[in-house]
């Protein structure tokens, strides 16, 4: 049985396509979000003043929901800089360094370091930590800097954060929009993110190795070497225990990995025991490195760190909030009920689409992916996967099946187009450590990221 559409599902859909729109033209939404959960509001309740309240509470919501992702890449964003500041990092890379022989080595032996130290530090503090050390080693043995900053790119805003398996920002957000666990989204996004990430990085191999035969990459110039003392950003911290915290920090990661499995933990769960580890590293550190003045760093760390989290994912709260409203937050964040038949805005949409025109899961696929791609063109991957997730459970529930997977792609295309690939977000922070331009980063990405959609999209279909 199906349900009659109100007006609030027409409302919702209309600042679907208006959001859309307004990404396509590469303007913020967070007016246009705000604007549809007033409207919303004000349709469902019929008063000004809790429409307004409203506003607020959907805000609260969204918070509330994505607070444990804040603080968790704040967190490693602090550990980070700490790393960075003791000189740990130089360390944790230097083994790798020595791997490095040549230029086809020193792309896949950055790319795949790249996406370790992605999975369990999130991209953005991952550039920092390794790319100044082992950029100078890639030149060296014949490796362009373009090509150094591909590899980080796709390796790290592509594959480690489109499935994001460790800190589950990005299946979290997804996971929220479709209405589904977000340990279905992980599940489903194993083989999509497989096949995008071979073609994708395997494609900007091919193009790079053409390009060089061709002689039209240089390899660049050394980076200019620091002219402070070389303990200068190592206040008290001995060689001995840099190398003590190099070994001991991966292996404290790779133990969270296995309680996650051993104890089943995922989503927040998962969130929260990476987290933990996180601030325990963090205070280690700073306490070895910085003895007299360690309890004023950890505070500063871990207020570098929020500022960090919160200018990212400020742009994502407005937006968050509303597609919130099209799953199971409606009566929390308005204070009002849908119609009694009702399974949810997005869900009802679904069923009034499966009832007017037949859809295929090929249709499906190819808006779902569409849709990512449109909401990574405002330059962030993660404001707009909410979206992707709302679409992608509104097609799956017109097919009847294949919610995980179409969530899982257009999370997929979101992260790969805003993510850092393709739109300057995090693509700015490796083109400056790579010394390149950043458009000429972005044009090397395009045909790789492209093709890697294409075929990620067929493969979808068939998995559906």
């Amino acid at each position: 049985m199906g349900i009659d559409l109100t007006a609030i599902h027409f409302v919702y859909l209309m600042f679907i396509f208006f959001i859309i729109l307004m990404m396509v033209l590469k303007k913020d939404t967070s007016l246009v979000c705000i604007a549809g959960i007033f409207i919303i509001a004000w349709i469902a309740t019929g008063s000004f003043t809790a429409s307004v309240s409203g506003i607020f509470t959907s805000f609260v919501f969204a918070i509330k929901e994505l607070l444990p992702i804040i603080l968790v890449i704040s967190i490693i964003v602090s550990m980070s800089r700490s790393m960075l500041d003791t000189g740990i990092n130089d360390v944790m890379v230097a083994p790798f360094a020595k791997l490095i022989k040549g230029p086809n080595l020193a792309f896949w032996i950055i790319g795949f370091l790249m996406l370790f130290i992605s999975t369990f530090f999130w991209p953005s503090p991952a550039v920092a930590l390794m790319g100044a050390v082992l950029l100078p080693v890639a030149i060296r043995v014949g490796l362009p800097a373009i090509g150094v900053a591909v590899a980080m790119n796709l390796f790290g805003h592509g594959i480690a954060l489109s499935g994001d398996y460790v800190i589950q920002g990005a299946p979290k957000l997804t996971a929220d929009g479709a209405g589904i666990p977000v340990s279905s989204v992980i599940e489903a996004s194993v083989p999509l993110v497989i096949v995008m990430g071979v073609v994708t990085t395997v494609t900007a191999f091919l193009l790079l190795k053409r390009d060089m035969k061709k002689g039209l990459l240089a390899a660049g110039e050394k980076p200019a070497e620091s002219t402070a003392p070389p303990d200068a950003k190592v206040p008290g911290l001995k060689p001995v225990y840099k190398k003590l915290f190099a070994f001991f920090i991966p292996v404290f990661f790779i133990l969270d990995i296995v309680a996650m499995v051993l104890f089943h933990l995922q989503g927040d769960a998962a969130t929260a025991l990476v987290g933990g580890t996180s601030i325990m590293i963090l205070l280690l550190i700073t306490m070895a490195g910085s003895r007299k003045s360690g309890f004023e760093k950890v505070t500063k760390y871990l207020i570098d760190g929020l500022q960090f989290g919160f200018q990212v994912f400020g742009p994502v709260i407005p937006i968050a909030a509303f597609f919130y409203l099209g799953g199971d937050g409606f009566h929390t964040m308005i204070g009002a009920d849908l119609p009694g038949a009702s399974q949810g805005i997005v869900n009802d949409l679904g069923s009034a689409l499966a009832s007017v025109m037949p859809v295929s899961k090929e249709i499906g696929a190819l808006t779902t992916a569409g849709v990512g791609v449109i909401t990574g063109l405002d330059g962030s991957g993660f404001s707009g996967i909410s979206l992707a997730g709302s679409i992608a459970a509104l097609f799956a529930h017109a097919i009847g099946s294949g919610a995980a997977t179409l969530t899982a792609l257009g999370q997929i295309a979101a992260i790969f187009v805003g993510g850092g690939t393709i739109i300057p977000w995090a693509l700015i922070p490796a083109a400056a450590i790579c010394n390149v331009d950043p458009f000429e980063l972005a044009r090397r990405n395009l045909i790789p990221v492209i093709t890697g959609l294409i075929v990620t999209t067929i493969v979808a279909m068939f998995l559906i």
